[in-house]
């Protein structure tokens, strides 16, 4: 798969990405399966983990300041 910023190659990688998920919340994935650019390191998340992603986030408190998680597959 080519990436739509630079045209280069994309590889699958497990990455550490942080989410803001309300003003004074931040959830940090940690070894999220992602696409990455080997040229421009742009990112692309598939929808199937993104659906993942968005299941956890929907269960992190609205009292959490900072939370990391392992995604799990």
């Amino acid at each position: 798969m080519k990436c739509h910023n630079c045209g280069g190659e994309l590889e699958k990688v497990n990455t550490d990405l942080p989410f803001k998920i309300r003003q004074n919340s931040i959830v940090i994935l940690k070894k999220l399966p992602v696409l990455q650019c080997a040229n421009c390191n742009e990112y692309l998340i598939e929808d199937p983990v993104m659906e993942k992603i968005d299941e956890s986030l929907d269960k992190i408190s609205s009292s959490t300041e900072l939370e990391i998680l392992n995604y799990a597959v």
